[in-house]
């Protein structure tokens, strides 16, 4: 008789056999970024003619991890909480309380915007823009009618709307080109990156995106959090490109996977690692 654990083991070998291929196939980005998409590298049809006028319409194809920005200065507060994170990439899968890692939980914002941006779709409509991210399909109200974001988020009063992983959000257009994204609200559950570096509730992220030709789109993203960091830092940038065929693939973090690898291989694999290596 077929032992089920063994096969169970098996599958899942061949899963990350699978996996190491994929990788395999990404190239390291520049800046330290992370990898590359290879589909994003293979969008090599130069500037496509003049950008449309106040148009991001559509689907476009980024790099699974944006150019790093610049080095955070912390306030004492910020360097405590930042001491209490132990990211991946120094305490390995088995070490590391980065609860994406560990249990699938959402990358949150603006970690989404710099990390697995293999794919963004902007959806406009006449009071707001819908951003959806290709990996855990998730998407976003951007509020284009002039309201204000919230100031009492997380406050004791009543009626104070909560914090939320993705934030409150409200956009303009600078010019015809370049649409601004101001987020504020977000739940101090998550990281702005694979690093750990923390953000309070009250910290007030914007994003810039410029159409720079018809098929190029760049992204900058700046946080401002006074109570943990000295001053506004950039946290990244990326590129995207057009998408002609306007199709994204479905990319999912599933909780009863990620816990039957942890159980079998990345935390008896990660027993004994020494984390300053």
């Amino acid at each position: 008789m077929r032992n089920p654990f063994t096969g169970a083991i098996v599958a899942l070998a061949a899963g990350l056999v699978l996996s190491s291929l994929a990788m395999a196939q990404t190239t390291p980005a520049q800046g330290g970024g992370g990898y590359r998409n290879t589909e994003y590298d293979k969008l090599d049809n130069g500037p496509g003619g003049p950008a449309p006028k106040r148009d991001f319409t559509g689907s476009w194809a980024g790099p699974i991890g944006a150019q790093k920005g610049d080095e955070p200065s912390l306030t004492p507060e910020g360097q405590k909480l930042f001491s209490l994170n132990k990211s991946e990439a120094k305490y390995h899968v088995a070490g590391t309380n980065d609860k994406f890692v560990r249990t699938c939980d959402p990358l949150g914002f603006p970690r989404n915007m710099i990390f697995e941006t293999r794919g963004v779709v902007f959806a406009p409509m006449p009071d707001r823009m819908i951003i959806m991210n290709q990996y855990q399909k998730v998407w976003r109200e951007i509020w284009t009618d002039g309201r204000e974001l919230p100031k009492n988020v997380g406050a004791a009063e009543k009626g104070s709307p909560d914090p939320r992983y993705y934030g409150y959000s409200v956009g303009h257009w600078e010019g015809d080109f370049t649409f601004v994204v101001d987020t504020t609200g977000l739940d101090e559950n998550t990281w702005l990156n694979g690093d750990g570096y923390p953000h309070s509730v009250d910290a007030h992220v914007q994003e810039r995106f410029t159409r720079v030709d018809h098929n190029d789109l760049q992204l900058t993203v700046t946080v401002t959090d006074p109570k943990l960091y000295t001053k506004p830092f950039v946290l990244g940038k990326s590129a995207f490109k057009w998408l002609p065929k306007q199709n994204l693939e479905e990319q999912l973090c599933i909780p009863s996977d990620m816990i039957q690898y942890l159980s079998l291989i990345g935390d008896p694999g990660g027993k004994g690692v020494d984390p300053g290596k």
